[in-house]
């Protein structure tokens, strides 16, 4: 990255830490993916039962070949051969869980974090359950505020999830939510299909529990 973007971007990243630390969440930065494996290690220790929300940041940080170790109590939700209720059971057990890893859909420079859901076994987990909660997230996911974080959900995050998940909706076929076709879309506007991803909307604000949440905030762009 050039050095005087990188500079600015640091400084970015500077704000939004100190609002995330000022609503009661644990933050820090690094500057590349290679970088989170070892932050991770210190915040969770071996033997630890730890779950993982659906993410493309995770795979591409390598955390689950990280939990996959033989050193975790892994409850590995995309483990091979495993049933609908199976599945299931990892998420209520994930309640439980010492940690809980995932990413965030978007994060304000007010240090709020939007998160949005169609299953909602994330969202559930990052509000109440799991003793810690350690969210990845590229710089790419840093918005201005929580107006620009529902525009970047039904414009980037939504259909691209919807792609991954290879999910019937229009966005999968558009690019882009069927909010945009109302003359006025609000934050819950969206298609009709089934399939639909994102039902739960989910704003993480000031926090009781001082450092349950933790964020690491990557300096490059990852997952969607």
């Amino acid at each position: 990255m050039d050095k005087n973007k990188a500079v600015i971007l640091e400084k970015r990243v500077s704000k939004v830490i100190e609002n995330l630390q000022k609503n009661n969440m644990l933050a820090f930065y690094v500057q590349s993916k290679e970088e989170v494996i070892s932050k991770i290690k210190k915040l969770i220790k071996e033997g630890d039962t730890v779950g993982v929300g659906g993410s493309a940041t995770l795979s591409e940080c390598g955390v689950l070949a990280l939990l996959r170790n033989g050193k975790y109590n892994f409850l590995d939700r995309y483990k091979e051969g495993l049933s609908r209720e199976e599945i299931h059971n990892i998420f209520i057990q994930s309640f439980a869980a010492d940690a809980y890893l995932c990413s965030s859909n978007a994060i304000t420079e007010n240090g709020e974090l939007y998160n949005v859901d169609g299953n909602s076994n994330r969202v559930a987990a990052i509000l109440y359950g799991p003793k810690s909660v350690i969210m990845i997230a590229g710089i790419n996911k840093i918005v201005k505020d929580i107006d620009e974080a529902v525009v970047r959900v039904k414009k980037l995050a939504a259909p691209a999830n919807c792609s991954r998940l290879g999910s019937n909706t229009y966005c999968n076929a558009k690019g882009e939510c069927q909010a945009f076709l109302l003359e006025n879309p609000n934050m819950t506007s969206g298609c009709e299909s089934p399939a639909r991803i994102c039902c739960n909307y989910v704003v993480s604000a000031k926090q009781r529990h001082k450092d349950r949440i933790k964020v690491i905030i990557v300096g490059e762009e990852l997952g969607y």
